[in-house]
């Protein structure tokens, strides 16, 4: 051979040894590494104290259990030029190879290896002086073709003139594995080290204009399918070498299977494998990943045709809603009815009921109930409050954080197609610049429209018209008019003081009692006394504040049982409920003790139920001026003062004299004034009032009245009279003037106060 090169040239004395997996440190090439293991960090540390700093760099044959028979016959001698300690507990250093040598002995001592070695004399020849041009010349191609490797390396190879370093220096930038960079340094003869690397570089090349080649043939010859084939599988295999395919090619495999049993249209079906096969081809660290991602889990959860089978036997039907709410005949009648034609022709649209009412009366749990008894499925959500359309039918996917409105959520939710559907509070949406959601809800809630109901993120129709839509509200006025007109309007008044005995009795008190460790043997509540926490304790239209009342009431009991350790009976009664609760809490307002003139009962209808509501009327030397007093509303306002006209245009009928209104001032009041009060309602009892007021004559007090009244004397119907008849018999009332249009609503009234009231019907105010 060519080549020639000395035998030992000098013995050095025992160095350090210095283990290197997966790096290979070249002569003349500096490394930067980073250590957080106790054993290095300590050789590092001696290696430093050591005035030359020298170690031996070895990268063992074997990386599993090192031993003296684990290390190579060659190595590189390097020198620590710099040692720092990093906050995280680590030490970094960076590491300078000089030389390679020759390991002439290994022993252990303690926990490191120490090594001698003799220096390696390589003397060029001329075949290395043309390997070395030719070497040259051939990473001058190499980096023309190979598009990962930068020419920054030709500036440095100016300072070069051996072989054996232009091959170090090569070989530390070729993107070559840990086996095949470690030949390079137990090799010695830089002939050997150039032949192994023109071969590497040649393979490289080769590979490049392989796949230079393939995709020039790809593009000119291969078709749409066979070009999708080629780029999927390439994509598979890069992304198996990264190690990135196997986990998304199984989630591909199984959502497949998914997709394959899903009950669906074929053009939903066809959408999900589009939306499929576009996740398949994306990159892993795409963003588009985890949207697609979502979307297919929004798609394959969805139940497009999981129906339950409703109850067909109706007394199972209305035992259940018995059982579970008193009274509220009317919507019990109407899902009766529903599920009657339902069975009599198979083929039905669910209605789309609105509950109108106060709160807590029972409307949602009424919802909750209708499903119970159906065997139904139950999606809810409050629209309360909502002014984003986005909420009802959903976000564009082209937005990040894009999900399916409120109705779609709801469904996936309740995973079947026709649950009973919840909407609450559907008086109280608002409407400003991100939409209006009430509009968004008339293709939810227009039976000729949802059953191809569009949401902006599924991009498919979902059919809603076998989901039975229960909306609620507390006022029917607010509900939007577009939405009104689709709903079926159901309204459920206030409880009557009786219905709310009956709810006590039947299902309040036996719940708490359960709750409170209680039994019906240990306490026992009057009518009485039941009626009194329904009266002076509180102050609602349906039973929520009761339940809590008597809550706190069997509280106490519990308490006082622990507190004496006594197994005690109680029966209580008015006096006891006073004793536990406190003083009363509310006194409705009641009749006067004495016939008066110009005081007259009115009835009033509030969120807490009826009550009456007197009006005073006084009179004094003035110039004809009207005073109104007790936080009267505009309307109510008006009504005084159209009672006034009417009898002024008809004071000859009335009797009254022309110089009363001329000299004399009018003060209304209406009691309670830190209360507001407005409605129309109030105005026959005004006019009365003022009559009574002007001519001098009194009014029975046990007399009560309401209506609207008209400049002409015509009296108008009025809204709430159930809850201002109970609330007038709860004061005394006697005798109570309707008007006659309100005849009809005479059938919501109970038959033990209708009993004791006479009632009088008038569509005209006369002089009687």
């Amino acid at each position: 051979r060519n080549f020639e090169f000395g035998g030992a040239v000098s013995v050095s004395e025992k160095l350090l040894v210095l283990i290197v997996n997966d790096m290979v440190i070249f002569p003349n090439n500096e490394v930067r590494i980073e250590y957080d293991n106790t054993y290095d960090k300590q050789m590092i540390d001696i290696v430093d104290r050591i005035d030359d700093n020298l170690m031996l760099i070895v990268n063992p044959i074997e990386e599993d259990n090192v031993n003296v028979t684990s290390f190579p016959k060659y190595g590189v001698l390097g020198r620590l030029k710099l040692k720092m300690n990093v906050p995280n507990g680590k030490t970094r250093i960076v590491l300078e190879g000089l030389d390679r040598v020759e390991i002439s002995s290994l022993v252990e001592e303690g926990n490191y290896f120490k090594a001698s070695y003799n220096d390696i004399e390589i003397i060029e020849t001329e075949d290395s002086k043309n390997y070395f041009n030719i070497i040259v010349k051939s990473l001058e191609n190499y980096i023309t073709k190979v598009p990962y490797m930068g020419n920054a390396i030709m500036s440095q190879l100016n300072g070069i003139d051996t072989l054996s370093d232009l091959c170090d220096l090569i070989v530390s930038f070729l993107p070559i594995n840990y086996e095949d960079k470690k030949k390079y340094i137990t090799t010695i003869d830089p002939i050997e080290r150039a032949k192994y690397l023109i071969q590497d570089m040649n393979k490289d090349l080769k590979y490049a204009e392989l796949e230079q080649r393939i995709e020039a043939e790809v593009e000119k010859e291969l078709n749409d399918t066979q070009k999708e084939y080629f780029l999927r599988e390439k994509i598979k295999l890069m992304q198996k070498e990264l190690g990135e395919g196997n986990n998304k090619d199984s989630e591909v495999e199984r959502l497949t299977k998914k997709v394959a049993k899903l009950k669906c249209s074929s053009k939903v079906k066809e959408k999900i494998k589009r939306e499929l096969d576009r996740y398949d081809s994306l990159n892993s660290n795409s963003p588009e990943v985890g949207m697609i991602r979502e979307y297919l889990d929004w798609m394959i959860h969805l139940p497009w045709n999981n129906y339950t089978n409703d109850t067909n036997d109706l007394n199972k039907v209305k035992s259940i809603l018995d059982s579970s709410h008193y009274a509220l005949e009317e919507v019990k009648d109407r899902i009766l009815e529903y599920l009657a034609v339902k069975q009599n022709t198979n083929n039905l649209r669910s209605p789309i009921i609105c509950l109108v009412g106060p709160p807590g009366v029972g409307k949602t749990s009424l919802a909750i109930s209708i499903a119970k008894s159906l065997n139904r499925k139950t999606a809810k959500i409050s629209v309360g409050g909502i002014n984003d359309e986005a909420e009802i039918v959903g976000h564009r996917r082209t937005y990040i954080g894009a999900n399916p409105g409120r109705i779609i959520q709801g469904i996936r939710k309740a995973g079947t197609t026709n649950p009973v559907f919840i909407i609450d509070e559907i008086d109280k949406m608002t409407k400003d610049i991100k939409g209006d959601p009430a509009s968004s809800l008339l293709e939810v809630l227009d039976p000729e429209q949802n059953n191809k109901f569009s949401d902006h993120y599924i991009e498919e129709e979902f059919d809603l018209s076998k989901v039975m839509f229960i909306a609620t509200a507390n006022y029917v006025e607010q509900i939007p008019y577009e939405l009104r007109d689709r709903l079926e309007i159901i309204n459920i008044s206030s409880y009557t003081e009786y219905e709310k005995l009956d709810i006590a009795k039947n299902h309040l008190i036996p719940k708490e009692l359960e709750e409170h460790g209680l039994t019906s043997l240990q306490v026992q509540i009057a009518d009485e006394a039941i009626l009194t926490l329904i009266r002076n304790y509180t102050k609602e239209a349906g039973v929520r504040e009761l339940e809590r009342t008597i809550a706190t009431l069997l509280r106490k009991i519990v308490k006082n049982l622990l507190l004496t350790n006594d197994v005690a009976f109680y029966n209580i009664d008015n006096d006891m409920i006073e004793e536990l609760l406190g003083k009363k809490k509310y006194v409705y307002m009641e009749t006067s003790s004495e016939d008066e003139v110009g005081v007259v009962n009115g009835m009033a209808y509030t969120a807490f139920g009826g009550d009456i509501l007197p009006i005073e009327a006084t009179l004094f030397k003035g110039k004809g001026d009207l005073v109104l007093t007790g936080s009267l509303g505009e309307v109510m306002q008006e009504s005084c003062h159209i009672a006034l006209n009417y009898i002024k245009a008809n004071m000859d009928k009335f009797g009254i004299d022309s110089k009363t209104f001329e000299e004399n001032d009018v003060h209304i009041h209406v009691p309670e004034g830190a209360v507001s009060k407005d409605g129309p309602s109030a105005g026959v009892t005004i006019t009365t009032t003022l009559i009574s007021l002007f001519a001098n004559k009194k009014v029975s007090r046990d007399v009560a009245m309401t209506g609207e009244i008209t400049l002409r004397g015509r009296v108008l119907g009025i809204g709430g009279l159930k809850e201002k008849v109970i609330g007038s018999h709860r004061a005394g009332i006697k005798k109570i003037f309707i008007p006659t249009e309100n005849e009809k609503d005479l059938d919501e009234i109970p038959d033990d106060i209708k009993k004791d009231i006479k009632f009088i019907a008038v569509n005209n105010y006369k002089v009687g």
